[in-house]
């Protein structure tokens, strides 16, 4: 019997049918092992979940994602050195991806949607790539708060603003972001009355994320938030209705428009200095930047897309065009750990 199913094997190999284990049958009869790219990320938008299966299902390579934050996940790969699995890095925020790069743990790579892509957006080393950006804003009270009185970010720590104002805390890398593009502007004094001013302005302690202040203001703490305008999108466009009177209830303000522009915040990637993986890498980033994942990107998250090819929706759109602050990312990486410093000497919580 053991002979006859040995015998039955043979021949099933020889039409074809039969592989080594782990393998996978290619269309031109050769085999390939099972492919898989490891993703390192800070993400955590259901978007995402999508975007990846999509990859997935179309190229076969198996997306394998750790989630932690920026600086965790920065070291964690610095430390593996040539031994680490991570293919790609990805964050949401350039300060970390330029912080990556100091680190050297990544390595130039060209893709092919280079073209398409918003050029004040790229890094000029090909380090890392955007992939999708959000604007962080002014939201305002409707009902309490002409837009009229609203200018740029240094005017929200005039004393007018006095517990009025809603924001997170210190620790949030938006925050630190903010007040680096603020020190790059205007210089580290400024900045420091800048964030002394807010934080005497606060309506209460920082708490909760951005949705978070949103939602106060709807129920009758604070007339002003600073906040990323994706998560308005999230709110507007929610199943949960309290959620969509809490975005309808509010109007956004694009800060500095008469001047630098309005900061923003970069989601990217690069890949790792020792990735194994290397060319799943590449097809997984050029697939981020593709008119499908950025358009799903714009429907769901509701972040702008870097894909200049990239149609709005309806809730960009409303929003209006705005002018961008081009502040040098790299810059914004020094100046955001002079930001922590000026956040601790006013006692921002």
């Amino acid at each position: 019997m053991k002979k006859y199913i040995v015998a039955l094997c043979a021949i099933a190999m020889l039409l074809g049918s039969c592989g080594t284990p782990g393998e996978k049958k290619a269309t031109d009869n050769t085999t390939t092992e099972a492919q898989e790219v490891n993703l390192y990320t800070t993400r955590h938008y259901d978007a995402d979940k999508v975007v990846l299966a999509k990859f997935e299902e179309q190229t076969g390579i198996k997306v394998n994602v750790i989630k932690a934050g920026a600086d965790e996940l920065i070291n964690k790969i610095a430390l593996e050195g040539e031994n680490t699995p991570a293919d790609i890095f990805m964050t949401v925020d350039a300060a970390k991806l330029y912080r990556a790069k100091e680190k050297g743990i990544l390595q130039p790579v060209t893709l092919s949607q280079t073209a398409s892509i918003a050029e004040q957006l790229k890094d000029e080393d090909n380090q890392w790539h955007p992939i999708t950006y959000r604007a962080r804003v002014i939201a305002y009270a409707k009902d309490k708060v002409d837009p009229s009185q609203l200018s740029t970010y240094e005017d929200l720590s005039d004393a007018k603003w006095k517990n009025k104002i809603l924001i997170r805390s210190s620790s949030s890398g938006y925050n630190q972001s903010l007040l680096a593009s603020i020190i790059e502007a205007q210089g580290e004094e400024t900045a420091k009355t800048w964030a002394a001013g807010v934080q005497q302005n606060m309506a209460r302690d920082p708490q909760g994320g951005d949705r978070d202040q949103i939602k106060a203001m709807a129920s009758g703490v604070g007339e002003v938030a600073v906040v990323n305008t994706y998560y308005v999108g999230l709110l507007l466009n929610s199943s949960n209705p309290e959620e969509r009177t809490a975005g309808e209830y509010v109007g956004l303000y694009f800060p500095n428009q008469d001047d630098r522009g309005t900061h923003i915040n970069v989601s990217g990637a690069g890949i790792t200095k020792h990735s194994k993986n290397k060319e799943n890498a590449v097809k997984l980033l050029e697939y981020l930047q593709s008119t499908e994942a950025q358009t799903f990107f714009v429907n769901n998250s509701y972040e702008f897309p870097v894909n200049t090819s990239i149609e709005m929706n309806e809730t960009l759109k409303s929003w209006g065009d705005f002018k961008i602050d081009a502040l040098t990312f790299s810059r914004n990486t020094t100046n955001q750990e002079k930001a922590v410093k000026i956040f601790d000497e006013v006692g921002w919580k």
